[in-house]
């Protein structure tokens, strides 16, 4: 066996280790691979959630959740957010009438993002758009999409 073929060998086995090691220790750690809800707040005590439509899958929203909001989500079954501008929480549709009703809430792997899918009572933006997302990025600026 040549040196060059044992030193690719050794470093394969080195490889191989590392990895196995990175998986095992991956495997262990609960907040990724356990079934507790233990979410990952930021600094300002926030996560992101993510709301689609469950009819169509089209994003209707992104806004941000404290522990209460996402206690008072699961408790009554419709959205409810912290809103940052305000400094309180908000229930969506608490002014308008267009409450999202709660389908599913997902995790994602590290629990620092949540994806909301829910039935919404009518348009989610405060525009009267079904979607928040309504405009497109394009090399001129803006320009409004269907929908």
């Amino acid at each position: 066996m040549s040196s060059t073929t044992a030193d690719r060998s050794t470093i394969s086995c080195v490889v191989a280790r590392r990895w196995l090691f990175y998986a095992v220790a991956k495997m262990s750690d609960s907040r990724e691979n356990g079934s507790d809800f233990l979410p990952r707040f930021d600094a300002a005590g926030l996560v992101t959630a993510v709301v689609t439509d469950r009819a169509t899958g089209m994003v209707l929203m992104v806004a941000h959740m404290d522990a209460a909001a996402v206690e008072a989500t699961r408790t009554t079954g419709e959205a409810t957010f912290f809103s940052r501008s305000r400094g309180r929480l908000w229930k969506k549709g608490e002014t308008s009438g267009n409450v999202l009703h709660v389908v599913e809430i997902r995790v994602d792997c590290d629990q620092d993002a949540l994806w909301i899918i829910a039935e919404p009572a009518g348009p989610a933006c405060h525009t009267g758009a079904p979607s928040c997302f309504y405009r497109r990025l394009t090399a001129s600026g803006l320009e409004r999409v269907a929908g």
